[in-house]
């Protein structure tokens, strides 16, 4: 446990000063950084998360169980946690739908985690993901930055907390697009924890796949695509798969982009191989990665424009 506790301490010492002088309450303190201790542990202000990331079936329960006593004590240490302000869940891979599925249905309290200027809802204990991606923080700080007076696009919204960056940012109008109800009312809950308006905003509830595939002549100045890796939801007419469909889905956001617009492709896949396209495309994975994210290869990111 002392090899695990001195990792929490040497990377909390690196990183809690800067986020707190920035004012985010979110961040990653831990990220697989010991082997035996397969863990990514997520500060939430008060809270913490801690997510064991799936073991091999040669590994004993017992010496599963110790480490997990380890990482608990670990983090209550460092932290001055009690144990009720620490949540344990198990993630393995997961397809389609599932990382949104309800794991606790009676948890309905909710955190308000301030980022900057930002504010966003999550729940630690419902779903497996708590509604906030952490780690396309600079995403939304630059689109802060460059979305006055632009109408923005922003499909597979998920809460909508890009969307929230670019309505705070001035944005003359933000369209978010996602299938489910559930994150789109949780996108309207964030515009009012910001004090926006959502009255000339946009939410829609929609198959993005057949969205994408109807005939709007509507255009937009900015574009954010963060599309899950795979889906196979009950809710779509067809299966989406990253690898696949990526083509498609970007030659399609570049028909609604305006001349001199800007689309922000971003994907989880791993080892995820871009295909031949007649644009100009940027990878900026290097300044989208936040630095509690740095060599995690959490996502790859591209800045897509007309030629």
């Amino acid at each position: 446990m002392s090899e695990l506790r001195d990792r929490l301490q040497k990377n909390y010492r690196r990183l809690a000063a800067q986020f707190r002088s920035q004012k985010v309450e979110a961040w990653r303190l831990y990220a697989q950084d010991i082997p035996r201790y397969p863990y990514l542990i997520d500060v939430y202000n008060n809270f913490c998360l801690i997510y064991d990331q799936g073991r091999s079936d040669l590994v004993a329960e017992e010496v599963i169980e110790e480490h997990h006593n380890d990482a608990l004590r670990a983090v209550q240490e460092v932290l001055n946690l009690s144990a009720e302000q620490v949540i344990f869940k198990k993630r393995e891979r997961q397809k389609g739908e599932k990382q949104y599925e309800i794991i606790d249905p009676r948890a309905e309290e909710v955190l308000l985690i301030q980022e900057g200027e930002l504010r966003f809802e999550v729940n630690l204990r419902k779903y497996l993901d708590t509604g906030l991606f952490l780690d396309h923080r600079p995403l939304r700080r630059e689109l802060q930055k460059i979305s006055h007076d632009k109408k923005v696009l922003n499909l597979f919204c998920y809460t909508g907390s890009l969307s929230i960056a670019a309505a705070a940012g001035g944005a003359s109008v933000v369209t978010s697009i996602d299938m489910s109800r559930t994150y789109l009312d949780w996108t309207l809950r964030n515009f009012k924890h910001n004090q926006l308006s959502s009255g000339h905003h946009r939410f829609v509830q929609a198959d993005i796949l057949a969205w994408l595939k109807a005939d709007i002549e509507e255009s937009w100045d900015i574009i954010v695509l963060d599309p899950p890796s795979f889906s196979n939801s009950k809710r779509m007419e067809d299966i989406l798969d990253i690898e696949r469909d990526h083509s498609f889905l970007i030659k399609e956001c570049m028909k609604r982009l305006s001349h001199s617009g800007v689309l922000f492709f971003s994907t989880n896949k791993r080892k995820f191989k871009f295909d031949s396209l007649p644009f100009k495309i940027k990878e900026i994975t290097h300044w989208t990665t936040p630095m509690d994210f740095k060599d995690t290869g959490i996502h790859k990111a591209w800045e897509i424009r007309h030629n």
